[in-house]
């Protein structure tokens, strides 16, 4: 079940899409999240956008998804993040993470 404030997308699944701004693209934050959501069983995929921003896409137990986003306020050891962005999406019943 979700915790007040986070919707319940079905089978304890929760998903969350979120911006990290900073000095975030060229840092291996992609594949270093990538590895980070493997490890925490989370689906979704990574992607770097035009702006400079990398984009999360996490879906997944509540508690897992939860400890992605916060890894994702710091990233791998090059990168400086400046700021994230953490907004609530609809899960795309993904079965594993990739970086696009």
């Amino acid at each position: 079940m979700a915790e007040a404030g986070e919707p319940d997308l079905g089978r304890g699944t929760t998903a969350r899409r979120v911006v990290v701004h900073g000095r975030v693209q060229g840092v291996f934050y992609r594949d270093s999240c990538r590895q980070e959501a493997e490890r925490l069983g989370v689906a979704g995929w990574v992607v770097n956008e035009p702006d400079g921003t990398v984009r999360v896409h996490a879906e997944g137990a509540p508690d897992a998804v939860r400890s992605l986003v916060e890894w994702c306020r710091t990233g791998p050891t090059r990168a400086v993040v400046h700021g994230v962005e953490v907004t609530d999406t609809n899960a795309e019943g993904l079965g594993s993470f990739e970086v696009r």
